[in-house]
């Protein structure tokens, strides 16, 4: 079949965005008075779990910590001053796109593709990192956009892909994804996509069976020369 719509995930994917989302953590847990600090190892271990106040929780969980001394409502209160961090340090030009991720997004565009992504990270995250990084006509630049906050089971589920080819209206052997995590192509090869991987700074460790290509970035990467080696079927 043709490839008619590519999707892609945010987070490592488009942008080295998770470092940036560290930093933000770590920012508002100051901000709060917590002691908390996640560290490059120990944010690459909570990276296992997808979602941000997931992985709050599962670190409190790990310090032995119950819900009546952090409520999920204290949790979701330093998410959201995290996120107006991220939100700040985006629109500071701190977090560029991906090699080549421009080039494919509005080359695919140009020859007709429709775009979508489909994420577990927040709709506002998205809108800050799109906005920053392919100006004020970024967000019209993809036709669906699902956020993880919009489906009930997050990535390995498929139930972010599911929602966004069903948005689309078309057959998943319609659809390329684009992937950097052992989570995401998980999810999106139980959707039936086939899959891009581009391991980024947090997920070159793991594995990636399944994927289409595993490649270093989209630099390189030809969309035509790809339908036609690899026909989606």
């Amino acid at each position: 079949m043709t490839i008619q719509a590519l999707i892609f995930d945010v987070d490592g994917t488009l942008a080295e965005t998770e470092e940036i989302h560290r930093l933000a953590f770590n920012a508002a847990f100051a901000q709060v008075g917590l002691s908390w600090f996640w560290d490059r190892d120990v944010y690459r271990d909570l990276l296992r779990v997808t979602g941000g106040k997931e992985r709050m929780r599962l670190y409190a969980d790990q310090r032995g910590l119950s819900r009546d001394e952090i409520p999920d409502a204290e949790i979701a209160r330093i998410h959201a001053l995290k996120t107006v961090r991220y939100g700040e340090m985006v629109r500071g030009g701190d977090c560029p796109l991906r090699p080549g991720v421009e080039r494919l997004i509005r080359g695919a565009r140009a020859r007709g593709h429709r775009l979508a992504i489909c994420t577990t990270t927040t709709r506002v995250n998205i809108d800050e990192l799109v906005a920053a990084t392919l100006g004020a006509d970024g967000p019209g630049l993809f036709e669906v956009i699902v956020a993880g906050d919009e489906v009930r089971r997050k990535k390995p589920a498929p139930d972010a892909y599911l929602r966004a080819i069903d948005a689309l209206g078309l057959e998943a052997g319609r659809c390329l994804a684009f992937e950097d995590s052992h989570n995401g192509l998980t999810a999106a090869l139980a959707a039936g996509l086939t899959t891009i991987v581009t391991p980024s700074f947090y997920t070159s460790h793991e594995s990636f069976e399944g994927a289409a290509l595993v490649l270093p970035d989209l630099s390189g990467f030809d969309l035509q020369a790809f339908a036609l080696d690899c026909p989606i079927s």
